[in-house]
Parts: C-alpha cells; structure tokens; sequence
C-alpha cells in the first residue's frame, strides 16, 4: 500500500476484496457440489429459452425441443471443463449466444425449407443449414483467438473502454429480465422479492452471516416459488387463461417430461450431415464476432468477481480460441447457436462471492449428467421462465456493476473521460434500441438492402449494445486527445500496465497459467 492509499477511505484494488472463495480455492466438497447445481440450475433458462423459440420455427416438435436442449447441455458441460481447464482458467460457465438467434432465425424461414412438407424433415434440414454455419462461424473465433489478434486489441484496452464493454454485457440483456418476469407476475415478482430479500437482508439478521442464505439464494428462492407455482398449476388457477399466460405460468406447459427420453446420448451429427451456405454463414460469422466481443467483458467481470488480477491479454486470446472450439462442437453435435461465456453465471458469482474454478466445473458435470438422463434434466427445464428472469433481474445486474467498478481505475473529474464513458453508455443502449424496434414495426432491420446475408450482419452487429459501446468507446479512447500525455492516467493505462504481458505480475501464474505443466508447451506471450 501506498502512502497515497494510506489517506483514501477506499483505495484501488487490482483484487477485489470481500470474496470468500477466490478463483484457485474452493469451499468444502458438500458445499461446492451444492454451489455446483446452482451455477447450473442458473443455466438452465437459457439453455431452455433459445431452443423453445429456435425449434419449433424450424418445423420441430417437444421431442425435437428435448433433445436440443438436451444437446445444449451436454455441449455445454464439455465446453466449460475446456474453457476451465485450457482456455482463460476462470470460473465461466460456457452456454448458448442469444447473436446467433438472428441467423438462425433467417435460416428457419429461408423459403428453401418450405418445399419440406414433413415438419419434422424441415427441422432436420434447417438444423443442418445451422450446423454448417456454426462450424464456419466456428473458424473466425478460432482465427482471433489462436492467432492472437484478441491479444493486440486486448493490449490496447483500457479500464475507461472496459467499462462500458462490461457493463453493457449485463445491462444489454435488460429484456430478459422484468419484460420476462412480467409475463406471469404471480409468479416472477415473488421470486425477485425472495432472492432479494434472502441475499441481501437475512444476512444482517442471522448469526451465520455469509453462510446460507445469500451463499444458497439462487436454490432457496426456485424451491420456494416453483413448489408455489406447482400448487397454483395443479389448483386449475390457470385452466381458464390465455395461451400465452399459460406457457409462461403452468408448470406443466413445455412438454419436455414427456417427449424427453430416459437416457440419450447426443453425438455429432445426429440430425445428419451439414450443409453449407455463404448467406447462412456470412450472417453467423457475425454473430461468433458478437459472442466474442460479450464473452470478454463477461471474462473481465468473472476475474473481478473471482478476485483475480485482470486476465493478461494473451489469456483473453487463448480463451476466444477455446471458445472458438466450443463454437465448433456446437456445430457438429447441433444445438442451434454459437458458444458464449454465460453472462448469468458470472452475476451469480458476486451473489454468492463465490469465484471457485472448481465449483463451476462440478456444475459442468452436472450438465452432462443431466443431459444423459434426459428425464430428470427435463424436469429441471421445465421451471416457469419468469422465475428465471426473477434471477436475471440481480445476476444481469451484478455484471452491470462489475463494469461499474472500474471507474476507480479512471479521473472521473476529466471531461474527455465523462465524454467517452457517458456516450458510449447512450449509444450502446440507443443504438439496439432503434434496430431491435425497427425490427418489430417493420419485419425487418434498417438496413434492408437486396441482401438478406448482409441485412442480417448489420442487425447481429448493432442489436448488441456490448459490441455497440466498446467500438464507440475503444475508438474513442484510441483516438480522441491521444497524443495528449495526460489521457493516459485519465483512462487509466497506468493501473493495468503491469497486467499487458503475462510475465509482467507474478499473479498471472497463480491464476492463469494452465495446468499439467503445459506452459512449456504452450507459453502465453
């Protein structure tokens, strides 16, 4: 410490402090299991929420929705053990992209399906159309990442352009939170009141302290509000409901107990050989450069919360390219969408100030487990979504303010730095805002030229605020007043400096360095 830090009431931190399980400890075997199946039960919305709305456009029924979901999760297992063991070594939970949803939704309707009659042979051919997207989408984060083109641009990041890139990455799925919960408000507003009031109020008032209640929030609100939501299904409070109502309240609405399998093993390829378009992949490349862009700002906010060191840019690149792999598992076994760093895992991480590396490869095992088991995974499945937007609505948030924290790196009495951190913030909101709402009034984007392929890269691209922001606020901080000597301490550089090669701190081997001694093999430069 710092004479300077001596006088300051809260000084810089490169950790975060506070944390009860940094990224290389872990917490007792009984516990960490039970911490293991609350990252996955969190994982569990979206792993449900794109195949539900994916599937059935395609021309597939509950049982084709089942075994995607179900291929999802086994996907997703294996790829957060890679991400964990190979790739940036924190504690993120590697699931499904909401980018990719776009392109496949243009591949759902293209009109060279249509001739299919049989819906269950259109599923087959429109999956595979995805498939051979996926695995050439694959290939732009395998190039990035392996190549080290994310270590240059990673390089040249500061914490004044990071904020808005982490922050975003949480505050940019703000649609999935209360817009979702309010769909069946009995249900999702007593689901956010219980998590709120179990993680942040209980724990003043019991002698454990950070032991249970806000530690178990996540398992302790979903038993409560689903046997609640249980009770008013089996009751008959929703027989005489809308459609819409009862899908997102009834308990027994998805259909997945039923057409899911006892046991199913999925295994690449199993809708068939894929097929390849230039259109189809030219818009999911796009959509892999988006799941790249939001999976960094979630790597960030997951070392802040695992109180580690700013991940070096060269395990930032290592981590894209693994996840680049992941992208291409996701295209040979067929689940629909590109890989991401989950956005909600890492929220639940600052919840339970829990940033294991081991706790979140204990729930990649239950991803796999419950994949086979298809039963039982689908009994899991089949929580109402409004009480996982419940959690969404503090998990997003916890993302959010990590982003939020990394003003203390920054001269936040600097007007450039208002500048550059104000209207990256406007626009990264402003800008999806008005294409996502074209897109509803008009059945297309604004940019609607003869080219569907090209329509559909713009609207991936600027439909995501995390990507929107950090091109406005790299560029910005790149260029605006540069020369100037000055706007080095404003942005911050000075702080992270130490943190641009990985040699550079002896922290970086404690947290990043891969294991079994492959260092050797594979140095990170």
């Amino acid at each position: 410490m710092t004479k300077a830090d001596e006088f300051q009431p809260f000084p810089i931190k490169d950790q975060l402090p506070g944390v009860d399980f940094c990224l290389n400890s872990s917490p007792p075997w009984p516990e960490a299991i039970l911490l293991g199946f609350q990252h996955f039960i969190v994982m569990i919305g979206t792993t449900v929420f794109i195949p539900t709305i994916l599937v059935p456009l395609m021309g597939g029924g509950n049982v084709e929705k089942a075994e995607v979901i179900e291929t999802v999760l086994f996907v997703a297992g294996i790829n957060t053990l890679l991400q964990t063991w190979f790739g940036t070594r924190l504690p993120v939970v590697m699931g499904s992209s909401y980018a990719s949803i776009i392109p496949s939704f243009s591949i759902a309707f293209s009109n060279r399906f249509s001739i299919y009659a049989n819906p269950r042979q259109r599923f087959r051919q429109s999956m595979r159309a995805v498939q051979g997207a996926l695995i050439i989408a694959a290939f732009l984060q395998i190039l990035m990442g392996f190549f080290g083109f994310v270590r240059i641009f990673t390089r040249f990041l500061s914490p004044l352009a990071a904020i808005p890139l982490v922050t975003l990455t949480g505050l940019g799925l703000f649609a999935l939170g209360f817009p979702q919960l309010a769909r069946c408000i009995e249900v999702g507003l007593p689901a956010l009141i219980i998590v709120v009031v179990l993680s942040q109020y209980l724990p003043h008032f019991t002698k454990s302290k950070r032991m249970v209640f806000d530690r178990f929030a996540v398992l302790l609100s979903v038993s409560i509000v689903w046997s609640y939501a249980e009770i008013l299904t089996i009751a008959g409070a929703y027989d005489n409901r809308s459609p819409n109502t009862q899908f997102s309240c009834r308990t027994d609405r998805s259909g997945l107990v039923s057409a899911a399998p006892w046991i199913r093993v999925p295994y690449p390829f199993q809708w068939g050989r894929p097929s390849f378009n230039a259109g189809d992949a030219f818009a999911m490349v796009a959509a892999s450069f988006v799941a790249f862009i939001e999976s960094i700002g979630t790597y960030i906010a997951a070392s802040r919360y695992a109180s580690a060191t700013i991940p070096p840019p060269s395990v930032l690149s290592r981590g894209v390219g693994w996840q680049g792999i992941g992208t291409l598992l996701n295209g040979l076994f067929g689940t629909g969408s590109t890989c991401s760093a989950s956005v909600e895992n890492a929220g639940l991480l600052g919840l339970t100030r829990v940033g294991s590396r081991r706790v979140v490869q204990i729930s990649a095992v239950f991803m796999i487990f419950f994949s086979l088991l298809g039963k039982f995974g689908a009994v899991l499945a089949s929580i109402p979504l409004p009480i996982m937007a419940a959690l969404y609505c503090v998990l997003f948030a916890y993302v959010a303010s990590a982003g939020i924290t990394f003003l203390q790196f920054c001269n936040l009495n600097s007007f450039r730095t208002k500048f550059i951190i104000g209207f990256s913030l406007f626009m990264g909101l402003s800008v999806p805002q008005y294409f996502n709402q074209y897109l509803l009034t008009s059945g297309h984007g604004p940019v609607n030229t003869g080219l569907t392929a090209f329509n559909n890269v713009m609207q991936v691209i600027f439909s995501s605020a995390a990507t929107v922001a950090i091109l406005i606020a790299f560029t910005l901080d790149s260029t605006h007043g540069y020369r100037d000597g000055v706007t080095r301490i404003d942005s911050g550089r000075h702080w992270w400096v130490k943190f641009r090669f990985f040699s550079s701190d002896t922290r970086s081997e404690e947290f990043y360095s891969l294991p079994y001694n492959l260092n050797r093999f594979f140095p990170s430069f």
